[in-house]
């Protein structure tokens, strides 16, 4: 089983990616510093609540899609 970190960060990648935006792009508009961007997509950052709302809204999907089906 993968980590659930890597599981997440990888998910958001494709998400953003799929919107054809930039770690940088997705950065400025949740808010978050594009170092800790680059963190979270690799996996090596645990999320707080507040983190993954920023970025679902970023991404235009629910927290609960995020994560459906992961771990």
């Amino acid at each position: 089983m993968q980590d659930i970190k890597k599981e997440v960060g990888s998910r958001i990648r494709r998400l953003r990616q799929k919107k054809r935006m930039s770690q940088e792009e997705l950065a400025d508009l949740c808010g978050i510093h594009r170092g800790h961007m680059g963190q979270i997509e690799r996996g090596e950052k645990n999320l707080t609540l507040t983190t993954l709302q920023k970025l679902g809204k970023g991404l235009s999907i629910s927290i609960s899609a995020l994560l459906k089906d992961i771990a």
